[in-house]
C-alpha cells in the first residue's frame, strides 16, 4: 500500500501521523521489537488501528515510514572549512550513524518495507545533503566529484559495509574519499 504524503499540511491528518510515529519511537525504545504491533501503536496513539491500516497498510511499512523520517537530517551539512573538509566531516559523520545499532535498524526497516517510497526518500536526503556540498564548492571554486561519483564511490562503498560487513572506520571513509577526489599536487 505505502504511504500517501499528507495532502494537507496540519490538520487531523499530521496530528495522526505524529501520534503514530512518536507511539512507535516510544515503543521501540521500551520493547522489544517482536512485541510491537499495530493494535498497541493504536492505543498509544489514541487512534483506530484501522486508521494505520488504512494509511500505513502494515506493521513493516508503519515501521519503514517513522525509520525514513528519522533519517532525515535536521539541517544542511556544517560548514568546516573547504568543501573537501566539509565532505569528510559529513561522511565520516554520516557512516558512524549509518553503522550504529540504531542507524542499522533503522536502514532494515526502511529497507524491507515493499513499497522503496521511503527508501527513495532516504536517498533523496542523502543525495540532497551531497548537493548542497557540491553547490558550496562552486563557490569556493574548488574541484569537486559530481554527485554521480559520491554516490557511486562513497556512499554505496559505505552503505554495502553498513549493511554486510563491518562498520566502516575513518580511514576507509577518508580512502574513500581520496579516491573520488584527489588533492592537486600542483599546487604545492
Amino acid at each position: 500500500m505505502g504511504y500517501r504524503e499528507n495532502p494537507r499540511p496540519g490538520g487531523r491528518s499530521a496530528r495522526v501521523q505524529a501520534a503514530v510515529h512518536q507511539s512507535v519511537r516510544d515503543m521501540l525504545s521500551t520493547m522489544d521489537r517482536a512485541d510491537v504491533t499495530i493494535p498497541l501503536i493504536a492505543q498509544r496513539a489514541n487512534v483506530t488501528p484501522s486508521t494505520i491500516y488504512r494509511r500505513w497498510g502494515d506493521l513493516q511499512e508503519l515501521l519503514a515510514d517513522v525509520a525514513a523520517s528519522r533519517l532525515q537530517p535536521d539541517g544542511p551539512p556544517p560548514k568546516i572549512g573547504s568543501a573537501r573538509d566539509d565532505l569528510e566531516a559529513w561522511v565520516e559523520q554520516y557512516a558512524d550513524e549509518m553503522a550504529s545499532g540504531v542507524g542499522r535498524e533503522m536502514i532494515r526497516d526502511v529497507l524491507s518495507a515493499a513499497d522503496t517510497a521511503n527508501a527513495e526518500r532516504c536517498s533523496g536526503y542523502t543525495q540532497h545533503q551531497l548537493c548542497v556540498l557540491i553547490a558550496r564548492a562552486k563557490e569556493y571554486g574548488e574541484a569537486f566529484p559530481t554527485l554521480v561519483e559520491l554516490m557511486d564511490h562513497v556512499i554505496s562503498p559505505i552503505m554495502y559495509r553498513v549493511l554486510f560487513d563491518q562498520a566502516p572506520g575513518t580511514d576507509y571513509v577518508r580512502e574513500l574519499i581520496a579516491r573520488a577526489m584527489p588533492r592537486d599536487t600542483s599546487r604545492t
